[in-house]
């Protein structure tokens, strides 16, 4: 109402990081809820800026009327084209960059999401997540919002207390969850140590299939072996999605209808992809929306960068116009940077053109198809495949991997289990052990991190 543009920042963020964010997004406000005063206050003083702390919320009426009633001169009419937010990249790939959306492509990000998985003023969603994020922001806070539903907010995320808020028959009863891959790993193994009565995961299992009608995954590839124990436990069914900060949710698997494990479904309404192969004339191999999807014959499952266009598409990184230009096409296409294939009738992410496609000896292979793999062995508890530098063979399959208590493994081990399980070429020549896999707060890993680390 006041013009303003938001730019949503994450508590735990090393105070550096926050300072970049507020630098780099011109913010000209700082707004501290009453526990984050004290990290706050003193970045606002040292950057000059002004900083409102709020009250606790049960006291938000004392806040000075006469403040909140100020308003720019003449009331804002034509909103759509004006700036909303501001949300910083996850900086997986590089530094994080301001992503710009109005007001009239969060609308869209949020009405396709609210009728495509059936959101209603009745739900009730169990909130875990960052609100920096358009998992966390978009999501699951301004959907339900937009439709009048219930948002349980945890100040973070807890296994026990997530088991205990789905499992309460309490007003709110939540219906809603969505979450990262991690979070659904850390609920399965509270679940595994918890929960051993045979009539506790009866009463589990019959409470999930009765009160909750959603629950989704995304943020990052979604291992089968979570996806196939989640359903065990619950009787659901994750729903798996594609999106970017740029771009909100571009690809659904189907609120109703099957859900294809490893795929990310189709185009939402109003959203338009393509698969365009990079060689000399970026030859487009797949064209699709909500309703048909062209395959150019012969070019049925081949790989190529995805490219997004539609209403929820971002307008540019904030001050950085050279990037903004180079990562939209001449006619109007914002490139991903993914890599995706259209095969079964569903879209595939094969993963980040620049760190999950790993070049080695002639062949592309899909780091995160090789971690889908790994993950079903027995000893293996996470794992990130990375492209090593090889002079020989251009880049080596490299397996960084956290292994289950009390397990050991070799290379040989690993290559012995592997030919049994998956194509030559895609076995692991490069073994790395790891005591915990370094993911960040949206359950990704920060794969140019790790080849800097074990590769300087």
């Amino acid at each position: 109402m006041s013009g303003g543009t938001a730019v949503p920042l994450f508590p735990k963020h090393p105070e550096s990081e926050l300072e970049y964010i507020i630098s780099d997004s011109q913010s000209s406000l700082l707004v501290a809820g009453h526990p984050y005063a004290k990290t706050l206050e003193p970045l606002a003083q040292r950057l000059g800026l002004p900083c409102l702390t709020l009250p606790p919320t049960s006291d938000l009426s004392t806040l000075d009327e006469a403040d909140t009633q100020k308003k720019e001169t003449g009331d804002i009419t034509v909103w759509a084209d004006r700036p909303a937010m501001i949300i910083y990249t996850s900086g997986t790939t590089g530094r994080p960059k301001g992503v710009l959306h109005t007001h009239s492509s969060m609308q869209a990000m949020i009405q396709c999401l609210v009728s495509e998985w059936g959101w209603s003023r009745d739900d009730v969603i169990l909130h875990v997540l960052p609100l920096h994020h358009v998992h966390g922001i978009v999501n699951k806070l301004l959907c339900p919002l937009w439709v009048g539903a219930t948002c349980v907010m945890l100040p973070e995320f807890q296994p026990q207390k997530v088991w205990e808020m789905m499992m309460s028959s309490k007003a709110p009863v939540v219906n809603v969850f969505m979450a990262v891959p991690t979070i659904y790993s850390k609920l399965i193994q509270y679940y595994d140590q918890h929960f051993t009565q045979p009539h506790v995961k009866d009463f589990v299992k019959a409470v999930c299939k009765e009160r909750i009608r959603l629950m989704v995954s995304g943020s990052a590839a979604l291992p089968l072996p979570t996806l196939q124990r989640w359903e065990e436990i619950t009787g659901h069914t994750l729903l798996e999605r594609y999106g970017m900060t740029e771009i909100g949710m571009a690809l659904s698997n189907p609120l109703k209808g099957p859900r294809i494990p490893g795929a990310v479904g189709l185009p939402l309404p109003s959203v338009d992809v393509r698969i365009v192969m990079n060689n000399t004339i970026n030859t487009t191999i797949v064209e699709g929306n909500h309703r048909e999807t062209q395959v150019l014959a012969g070019l049925d499952g081949k790989e190529g960068e995805l490219l997004v266009r539609g209403p929820s598409v971002f307008t540019e990184y904030w001050n950085k116009p050279q990037e903004t230009k180079e990562s939209f096409t001449d006619d109007g296409w914002f490139k991903t940077g993914d890599t995706a294939a259209y095969r079964d009738g569903v879209y595939w992410i094969m993963g980040r053109s620049s760190v999950d496609i790993i070049k080695s000896g002639g062949y592309k292979i899909s780091a995160l198809e090789v971690e889908r793999h790994l993950l079903a062995h027995p000893g293996i508890i996470d794992v990130a495949v990375i492209g090593a530098p090889d002079a020989t063979w251009g880049q080596r399959v490299t397996a960084v991997v956290q292994l289950k208590k009390g397990r050991s493994m070799t290379l040989s081990e690993l290559k012995t289990w592997a030919r049994e399980h998956m194509a030559p070429y895609t076995i692991p020549t490069g073994l790395l052990l790891v005591d915990e896999m370094p993911r960040n707060q949206m359950g990704k890993v920060n794969k140019k991190d790790l080849l800097r680390h074990f590769f300087p």
